[in-house]
Formats: structure tokens, sequence, C-alpha cells
């Protein structure tokens, strides 16, 4: 069972983030993948059938000791899709839970169930927590319909997991300032736009942006904004300041004449036509120094 040309040229443009043996393993695994009915790597090894010449913990080490980057497999995959893209490139920013069963592996650890939780009641489990960043892209064959094709990933470590494994605890947030720091570092010359929710649009993720890049999150009407602080002036004694002028609340903005918009229109078809006061980069921003 093998892969269709056209498919197999597309994964040939992989093969630069790794080893000519782990890209010859990591396409017997992609040709099991197609046609797996459950995406497990012992799956993926018998639905390639006679494509899966080598013993199978080959394909296992694929992903538990060979030397490839994720990141750079991630960053190949985003250079695959630049023909889709327009001149600013629409990202989508979320933390998912993969639930897990055993009590002993890696990173596993208690997590917020968005799916079984509601507003009145708080439901954790057992599992993976992921930090996901991905481009959001129409595709030719589907016009009006918009994908997120995954391409960055950050496991996320609780304190308790991190004290476990010796590991230092990075919150979510800052797993995302990473990815996107390692994304628009990759494309100096381009223009980014994250959509995210309120999780993702504090002082921890906007204080960070790189400067390619642009946030739209959620924001509360009657939130407190403020400018950058002053600049100390020499000679000056007691405590700096930390806040600047108080700002409008985006209540006020909104009443002072800004339009609404249609999020999903506005980001897939034109990031940049959104009104500066719209974006909560353009309203939060100013209370978080770059210095």
């Amino acid at each position: 069972m093998e892969l269709v040309p056209g498919f197999t040229s597309l994964v040939q443009g992989l093969s630069a983030t790794m080893t000519a043996p782990s890209f010859a393993n990591l396409t017997t695994v992609l040709t099991g993948w197609v046609f797996a009915g459950r995406r497990t790597v012992t799956r993926m090894i018998l639905a390639a059938g006679d494509a899966a010449e080598k013993h199978f913990s080959s394909y296992h080490r694929l992903f538990s000791a060979a030397r490839w980057s994720l990141d750079a497999l991630g960053l190949a995959v985003l250079d695959l899709m630049q023909r889709f893209l327009g001149d600013v490139i629409v990202l989508g920013l979320d933390d998912t839970l993969a639930r897990k069963r055993g009590l002993k592996m890696f990173g596993t650890g208690m997590h917020h169930d968005p799916l079984l939780s509601s507003r009145g009641k708080v439901i954790t489990n057992w599992g993976h927590s992921w930090v996901v960043l991905g481009v959001i892209v129409e595709l030719p064959f589907r016009r009006g319909h918009y994908y997120c094709l995954p391409i960055l990933f950050r496991l996320y470590l609780n304190k308790k997991s991190a004290e476990k494994h010796r590991r230092a605890y990075r919150s979510r947030p800052e797993l995302a300032v990473e990815m996107l720091v390692v994304l628009c570092n990759h494309r100096e010359n381009q223009r980014f736009h994250v959509v995210g929710d309120s999780a993702y649009g504090g002082q921890s993720v906007l204080c960070h942006l790189p400067t390619n890049c642009d946030l739209t999150s959620r924001l509360v009407k009657d939130a407190r904004l403020y400018g950058p602080p002053p600049k100390r002036k020499e000679g000056t004694n007691g405590r700096p300041r930390k806040f600047g002028e108080r700002l409008p609340t985006p209540q006020a903005m909104l009443k002072k004449g800004c339009r609404s918009v249609a999020a999903r229109g506005a980001l897939a078809t034109a990031p940049a036509s959104i009104p500066s006061k719209l974006l909560l980069r353009n309203l939060f921003m100013r209370s978080c120094s770059r210095s």
C-alpha cells in the first residue's frame, strides 16, 4: 500500500528537517496514518502493509529517540502552505486536552476539561494539555470555508508535574509567546495576526508580542486600561510608576464612534482592515512597555 504520487511529492518538502532514514520512517508512518482506522503508531504500521519493511521498533523510535525538530517540521509545513496564504497570515491560538489513562505517562496531570465543564460546574480530567498554534487558511477547492492547520505545539506541565519531572514551570501564555517568537522570527518580513481567547489576551502575552504580530482576543467592556509608564526622570526618588495615564474603557471607546464588524469575515478576508480600536493589542498594549 503506497501513497499517491501527488501526496508523496508534497511530503518530500519535509525531508530537509531530518535525516534520510528518519524521513523514510516518517513516510511509512504517514502512509499508515492515511489508511489506519485508529491513529496509533502500531495501527499505522499495520495499515502501511508492505511499505513497513523495518522492525516495528524502528517506527516507534522515530518519536522517542530520532533526532529531528518538531518546530522545524511545523515551519516546513508553513512554507508548503505559503501559496494559499495572503499578505497577513492569520493564526489561531488555543489549548486542548488529550485525555489519557496511563498513570506513568510523561507530562500527564489533572487539567480543566472544557467539553464537560459548564459555568456552574468545573470538571477536570487526566491527560495531556497541549498549547497549539495553527494557521487559518482558505483552500482554493472550497472557497468560503476556513481550516486551522496546527503547526507548532507545546506540552503544558502543571506545577505538580513540573516539580515531579524537575522542569521549570511555564504557564500556557508563556508557551504561547515562545511559539509566536519562533514563528515570527522564521518570517521576519511577514505580518501575522493571531486570534485567541481571553486566556491569551493578558499582559503575559501582549507585553511580549513580536513586532510583526498583532493579537485579537476577548476583553471585558469595563476593563481598566492604562498607558505605558512615563520615563523616570534623573534624580527622582521613590518607587517607579508601573502604569501610565488611565485610558477609556472599551465600552467608552465603542460609544465614540467605533463600528462593529464580523470577526470571522474580517479576520479571514482582510485582517489589516479591522479598526485599530477593535484590536485588543491596540487597546491594551499601551499598558505594557516594550523596553
